[in-house]
């Protein structure tokens, strides 16, 4: 068990442990793909990673978080997502798709714009409206933005409803693996945390309760898409607030999603309380493993971990000593696409890039013969 050994979930084999975790990059319009996410996407794959997702994609046109969001909510949105899967498979790698819906977390600026609610210089300078955001109670996310609608058990359905067709969607893309966007104070971790929501139905109250709409959602997925092809779902093991979701709660979920056909569970955290960092979290190379680990060990479910890591042998340990079956990298590929191949050499698995892509590697070996025999590299 090592960094670049295959793994199958299902009946899919992923070809190494190397995941590009979903990286929302906010160039969509009306939801639609264009070039910069083939480009975007597709890099990844010719640099090795051996699975690709695309980035958290609205299952509703007012759950996108931005109004550059990618979206899977209606069927003319499919073609430019198999576009890019097409290619991700041409290149060895499986193409994932998050399913996302922001909740009160909607109608949002971009990071560089000021990651704050969409307001009048927006419509003034790139014709972008706000839209109503919903959510499991009208608790604004932090201050200064406006309190979402509280949803109604119609609300609800719809939802889960939504997340099921895009599922069936996502299959007629070519998604061969779909992960559930359900943490970084997002719509599903609004419901299942007791920092967002103050619900009195069955949507709220009991962990039970607050948990019921990503078993649904799980259920409703699952009878869209193929018994053949892995579900996974994005977790905040814990809101790192006094009083919100905690690892205990996690397992006891993690269990739930398993029974309901989850195949693994992507171990993030955070995100639910606000703009600023919570006084519990400590920002470390791989902070979150232990989640992962605990998460694998206690409920026998797959899981990726995630979270600052960026060394090669720091991240074949955490396979190799059984603490997560995945790694998910982010950043770390942006500054560096090449990163899985890099790490293969790093950790001498691959000193003559025969496992490059031969436009690439070829140039780069002859690179090295050639340098080798100079006194001095240019």
């Amino acid at each position: 068990m090592s960094l670049f050994s295959p793994f199958t979930l299902r009946d899919i084999t992923f070809p190494n442990r190397v995941v590009v975790s979903p990286m929302s990059q906010y160039r969509a319009k009306d939801g639609f793909t264009n070039d910069w996410h083939l480009v975007h996407l597709g890099r990844f794959a010719m640099g090795g990673a051996g699975t690709v997702f695309c980035e958290a994609t609205a299952v509703e046109d007012r759950g996108r978080r931005t109004a550059g969001d990618l979206g899977i909510w209606k069927d003319e949105q499919i073609a430019g997502l198999k576009q890019i899967t097409e290619f991700l498979k041409a290149e060895g790698s499986i193409p994932g798709i998050q399913l996302a819906h922001a909740g009160r977390k909607a109608s949002e600026r971009r990071p560089w714009h000021g990651e704050t609610p969409i307001d009048e210089d927006d419509t003034r300078l790139r014709n972008e409206h706000p839209w109503e955001a919903i959510g499991p109670s009208s608790l604004p996310y932090a201050d200064g933005w406006p309190e979402p609608r509280e949803m109604s058990l119609s609300d609800i359905q719809d939802v889960i409803q939504a997340f099921g067709e895009a599922a069936r969607r996502s299959d007629d893309a070519g998604f061969e693996i779909i992960e559930v966007y359900a943490a970084h104070g997002f719509l599903l971790h609004q419901f299942y945390s007791p920092i967002a929501n103050q619900r009195t139905d069955a949507y709220g109250g009991s962990l039970e309760n607050r948990c019921r709409l990503l078993i649904e959602v799980a259920e409703a997925i699952r009878a869209n898409w193929p018994a053949s092809k892995p579900l996974s779902f994005r977790l905040s093991a814990t809101d790192w607030i006094d009083g919100g979701w905690e690892i205990d709660d996690t397992l006891i979920l993690a269990e739930r999603l398993k029974s309901a056909g989850v195949d693994m569970v992507d171990c993030s955290s955070g995100g639910v309380g606000g703009r600023e960092r919570p006084r519990r979290m400590t920002i470390e190379q791989g902070f979150q493993i232990q989640f992962a680990e605990e998460v694998r060990k206690k409920v026998d479910i797959a899981t990726t971990g995630v979270g600052f890591v960026w060394d090669a042998a720091y991240a074949e340990d955490i396979i190799s000593s059984g603490k997560a079956d995945f790694i998910a990298l982010a950043r770390e590929l942006l500054a560096d696409p090449n990163w899985p191949l890099n790490a293969a050499k790093e950790l001498g698995l691959d000193d003559d890039y025969q496992l490059w892509k031969p436009e690439f590697g070829w140039w780069l070996d002859k690179r090295d013969k050639l340098n080798s025999k100079l006194k001095f590299r240019p």
